[in-house]
């Protein structure tokens, strides 16, 4: 029976890694392998995870999902587009590719569920993080500047992250700085970006548990991680969008070699 201390920790993890740039699914990957925590690959708490984030989401962006669903209806018998109206179009087209990718070939990205990847994609996506503070420290355009291919570009960017280590949040983050976005405007897209991504695959994984049930010994575990997962994701937006208002990425690939390097360490010892 699943411990609700590990439904505690695993929701911390889920709320910090879906957040902030250094990967959910790489921390909770490295959890199962070296503290035998099996709830982080049953379904009753993937489901768990990816509602507690969702509400987190919603919470923190619960005015700006009224407004974007508001602009939406406008969109349609208003032109030419503003920035405002263009705002719910091009979050739907950067969703695109992860929910048809993803839909198709999750199982193939399964199967790179291995601690060595994880260590990989620390270190790589690491480097590229200090790469684009580098040569977009000083981007300065606005989401209401994006253009319909720069939406479809981060999407397509954003189909990275189904590897355990890239960061969903992190690459996408990298690759609306890469088209000039100012850090915390690429940090704010991707959370509303995150919004029909991490709804989608809730909905997704719900269809999964209703067709199998909840176990009845995991039915608490399952709402801790919730609650967990919801709470601590929350104070990871609030936050992340502060932060890189004055900070760079550089922190956080820091953290990805240093983890990185006792991981290896640990693997090649074990």
């Amino acid at each position: 029976m699943p411990h609700f201390f590990d439904a505690v920790i695993l929701g911390i993890i889920q709320g910090l890694g879906e957040f902030l740039p250094i990967s959910s699914s790489g921390h909770l990957l490295l959890a199962h392998h070296f503290l035998n925590y099996d709830v982080a690959n049953s379904l009753t708490f993937d489901v768990a995870l990816h509602v507690g984030t969702l509400l987190a989401l919603l919470a923190y962006f619960w005015r700006d999902i009224i407004v974007l669903i508001r602009d939406f209806i406008r969109s349609f018998r208003v032109r030419p587009l503003t920035p405002e109206l263009k705002l719910p179009w091009l979050i739907i087209i950067a969703a695109i590719p992860a929910a048809i990718i993803g839909g198709l070939f999750d199982k193939y990205f399964e199967a790179a569920r291995n601690p060595w990847i994880v260590v990989s994609t620390f270190v790589v996506f690491g480097f590229l993080f200090l790469w684009i503070e580098r040569v977009r420290a000083n981007a300065s355009r606005m989401i209401g500047d994006m253009k319909w291919t720069t939406a479809l570009g981060i999407g397509i960017a954003q189909v990275i992250a189904l590897v355990p280590g890239v960061s969903r949040s992190g690459i996408t983050i990298v690759g609306g700085m890469f088209a000039g976005l100012k850090r915390e405007q690429a940090a704010r897209f991707t959370f509303l970006l995150s919004i029909p991504v991490v709804a989608g695959a809730a909905l997704l994984k719900l269809m999964d548990l209703k067709k199998s049930g909840i176990p009845s010994d995991e039915k608490s575990a399952m709402l801790v991680g919730i609650v967990t997962a919801a709470i601590v994701g929350y104070v990871a937006i609030r936050f992340l969008l502060r932060f890189l208002a004055n900070h760079k990425l550089n922190v956080f690939a820091y953290y990805r070699f240093a983890v990185a390097a006792i991981v290896a360490v640990a693997l090649l010892i074990k």
